[in-house]
């Protein structure tokens, strides 16, 4: 109304008059036309272009997903491999491609939790602190179903000693402990652990008198998880699914001494190039490394 003419006087009408007989603020028609000039037209994305199209990102995305040494990779570490090939995108559009072109690993459904027990954190934030250990299975060709064990770094992700074996004694469970131990402390002596607390769930094998004297030698504070709550152990638990994911469901294994030297090689892929998304999607090697560094030069 505003654009028409007066038909006695030949002039437009202005604003003060028009605002008035419709009984509405002049303030929403400047605000009107000073965001006409500014807003996008339709069909346009505000902020910066990116300078890949849809297609040319969904290629970017299949490459990353060809060279990773690690199968099952979601939206976000594929996100975090792009940036540091210097291929700048969202997490949302990578998540929509990847939809779009089938590349999203299955999900598994979800299920209902009763209360929970454990409201602490078992994510301390120096290394050393807390270690988590835990036994999984996978079958083999020629001895059947064959144990795995592993020792973890809580802060880190970090696996700092693997094993596995036909039978699941307390001996057996003790063999990371002792790699770890000689690795982060550069010997296997009394006490030389002393003031890191060890995660375990209630096995035969960690309960019993040899284990829990095995570890009381070594220093370790025994810290065992609630009955039935897994999540008390999670530090663990989520590593085995990675190692289940990556490894133990995606080739055949002879025997023991198979599985013993496809773990140990897959234990220092992952330790150097798996991203852990609460580090900031660095690899767990490289954060030991970091939080070392800035507790010696504190």
């Amino acid at each position: 109304m505003i654009a028409e003419r007066s038909t006695s006087v030949n002039r437009s009408f202005d604003v003060l008059r028009v605002m008035r007989l419709l009984k509405r603020s002049r303030s929403s028609v400047y605000w009107a036309r000073s965001r006409r000039d500014v807003l996008p037209g339709p069909g346009h994305k505000r902020g910066p272009k990116t300078s890949f199209s849809d297609a040319e990102l969904t290629e970017q995305i299949r490459g990353v997903l060809g060279v990773t040494p690690f199968v099952g990779e979601g939206h976000r570490k594929v996100w975090a491999r792009l940036r540091l090939k210097g291929v700048r995108t969202s997490k949302q559009r990578t998540l929509r491609l990847m939809r779009a072109a089938g590349l999203l690993a299955p999900g598994r459904a979800k299920r209902a939790l009763g209360p929970r027990v454990h409201d602490g954190t078992i994510t301390p934030a120096l290394p050393n602190v807390m270690w988590g250990t835990d036994a999984t299975g996978v079958w083999t060709e020629r001895e059947g179903m064959v144990t795995v064990f592993a020792a973890i770094d809580h802060a880190t992700a970090e696996c700092v000693g693997s094993h596995a074996a036909k039978y699941a004694s307390r001996f057996e469970a003790l063999e990371p402990l002792r790699q770890g131990v000689k690795n982060i402390f550069g010997s296997f002596a009394a006490g030389i652990a002393a003031g890191v607390r060890l995660r375990h769930d209630h096995g035969s094998q960690y309960v019993s008198d040899h284990f829990q004297s095995e570890i009381g030698f070594l220093g370790f504070e025994s810290s065992p998880a609630f009955v039935r709550s897994p999540e008390g152990n999670g530090c663990i638990e989520r590593f085995f699914r990675t190692l289940k994911e990556q490894l133990l469901w995606v080739r055949s294994f002879r025997d023991a001494e198979d599985v013993r030297q496809a773990v140990t090689e897959w234990v220092a892929i992952y330790n150097e190039n798996w991203l852990i998304e609460r580090h900031g999607h660095r690899p767990p090697a490289a954060v030991r490394r970091e939080l070392l560094a800035v507790k010696v030069s504190a």
